[in-house]
């Protein structure tokens, strides 16, 4: 139902959510629901706030882990469960802060220089899209940058990508010498962090430096990296403890730790969010922001993820935003069954790029292509700190940035494409809080919503679990062409040597990398046209 611009007027006043105080508004007016659809998801939004209250009290929330899931105390630790977990929280971000302050002003130095200057942050997922995300809105909005450190991220096992995120740390003011790394991994066993962690302390000793005295980890008490850290006596370990999900955690020690060393401001992060979570438990739809995103991706969707979810944010300080959501929502929601075990393949699927670059790339098929999403604009009120000169009469190039993001709002409506906006004052610490509170909530909500548990992943492990078998199978490769040393043999029958002949792709796959890669080992390739006909053996 497309409606005049008199009527929208009259659905923008009518549903826009504007609690007061919180300087966040979500306007839903461009989405076609009507008061039938708010009355008929009512019950089940009941049920979803009473789930919320329950989780917020301790209950075990995540039933396939036997945990409670407790990011929201992070940012108000009274309303944790015990009197433990609220004291720990307080106390690791007073250790967050000590030690931010104690490295910004060289009481804590690394060996070859005055002070650390840059911070290289090893993590990936969850710990890396956050504090990328955090770094990318608020890195330059410090009280002293010439204390802040600098970032960067060894976010992937791919060998060329850790080569260049060295090379760039070898380049920045003091180089290696003058480089915290801190290794982010709740398990300690994470394959690419692990994999990261030995890439750069081998960097180190290549450089003549010992690595514990350069790194800090953040990771479970008891864990393989906690035991490693302690044993090789490393500057300092932050906890992540079994309640605090990945994908949730940017509020934690993941988050905070880097942010602190660039000098951000904590408080207004942890306030921002804290005041969210407080909007966020009014049990009225249309004063609660979460809520009512939450019935809009329902509404969007069917409840069943029918359509995507792009993310515009109009403002270059968010535009690693979209990213951050695509971990948090889709992880969270993607899920093949509901909690009676009932397969539903649930999930919203997450894109985005910033305005106005999406006019240049993709807005064009928004418009006049598949209607299969729902767009979310992200509008900051604030152009810049300072002067703005009018690039035609009357006009700055922050008037444009907003005629754009008016405009193309329109167009998609016009078309039968719905939108949700969102708007804050100014991007901040508070406000970033805010934003990442928001989301996380309407995650929960709606979850709860389509019955599906938001707090773990098991396809994810699924993967990391098949990633294992290759590699195990890999050392029986290896092994056999050492058994065969002088033999050329294709796939197949290396595959049958080896007693798996169903893994023969595997294997030939395999075999293409190890002889790309001359250095890792004497592999010769003779052959393939077509290329699974190939034969290698060692010489």
């Amino acid at each position: 139902m497309k409606t005049d611009r008199l009527q929208l007027w009259d659905r923008y006043r009518q549903y826009l959510c504007a609690p007061p105080g919180l300087d966040l508004r979500l306007d839903p007016s461009r989405m076609d629901f009507d008061e039938g659809f708010l009355k008929k998801m009512a019950p089940a939004m009941d049920q979803a706030f009473d789930a919320m209250e329950r989780l917020e009290a301790g209950d075990l929330a995540n039933p396939d882990e036997q945990r409670m899931v407790g990011h929201y105390w992070l940012r108000d630790p009274e309303r944790a469960p015990s009197a433990e977990i609220r004291d720990a929280i307080k106390e690791t971000l007073e250790r967050i802060r000590r030690f931010a302050q104690d490295v910004q002003s060289g009481k804590i130095r690394p060996t070859r220089a005055a002070r650390f200057e840059n911070l290289l942050v090893i993590g990936i997922g969850g710990s890396a899209l956050g504090p990328q995300f955090v770094s990318d809105a608020l890195g330059d909005q410090v009280e002293d940058p010439r204390r802040a450190l600098r970032l960067f991220f060894m976010d992937n096992t791919d060998p060329d990508g850790l080569d260049r995120v060295l090379a760039a740390v070898r380049g920045a003011p003091g180089g290696l010498a003058a480089t915290l790394a801190v290794v982010i991994s709740k398990s300690g066993g994470t394959p690419e962090t692990r994999n990261g962690m030995l890439e750069a302390a081998s960097a180190y000793g290549r450089s003549g430096l010992a690595f514990p005295p350069h790194a800090a980890a953040i990771t479970s008490a008891g864990s393989q990296l906690d035991r490693k850290a302690a044993e090789e006596k490393w500057l300092v370990r932050f906890p992540m403890w079994d309640w605090v999900g990945g994908r949730t955690s940017e509020l934690s020690a993941v988050g905070l730790v880097p942010a602190a060393l660039q000098g951000i401001d904590l408080d207004g992060l942890l306030a921002g969010a804290r005041q969210m979570d407080a909007a966020a438990r009014v049990r009225d739809p249309l004063r609660n922001p979460a809520a009512l995103l939450a019935l809009m991706w329902h509404f969007a969707g069917n409840g069943k993820g029918e359509k995507e979810m792009v993310i515009l944010p109009y403002k270059d300080r968010l535009a690693l935003l979209s990213r951050y959501l695509q971990q948090l929502v889709m992880e969270s929601l993607g899920k093949e069954k509901d909690l009676d075990g009932k397969v539903v393949h649930q999930g919203i699927a997450v894109y985005g790029n910033k305005g106005s670059t999406d006019q240049h790339a993709y807005i064009q098929q928004l418009r006049d292509g598949l209607p299969n999403f729902f767009a979310t604009f992200i509008q900051v009120l604030e152009d810049r700190r300072g002067e703005s000169i009018e690039v035609e009469p009357g006009i700055t190039s922050g008037d444009y940035l907003r005629g754009l993001l008016l405009g193309t709002r329109q167009a998609l409506y016009e078309n039968g494409r719905g939108s949700i906006t969102i708007t804050v004052r100014r991007v901040d610490a508070p406000a970033i809080g805010r934003l990442i509170a928001l989301f996380e909530r309407a995650v929960g909500l709606y979850a709860s919503l389509i019955r599906i548990n938001a707090y773990h992943q098991p396809g994810v492990e699924a993967g990391k679990k098949a990633a294992a078998s290759v590699l195990a199978l890999q050392q029986k490769v290896m092994a056999d062409l050492k058994g065969h040393a002088g033999q050329l043999r294709d796939a197949e029958a290396i595959a049958r040597s080896i007693g798996a002949p169903e893994e023969a792709e595997t294997v030939f796959h395999i075999l293409e990398h190890r002889a790309a890669n001359p250095q890792l080992g004497p592999l010769a390739r003779e052959g393939g046209d077509p290329p699974y006909t190939a034969r290698f053996g060692l010489r």
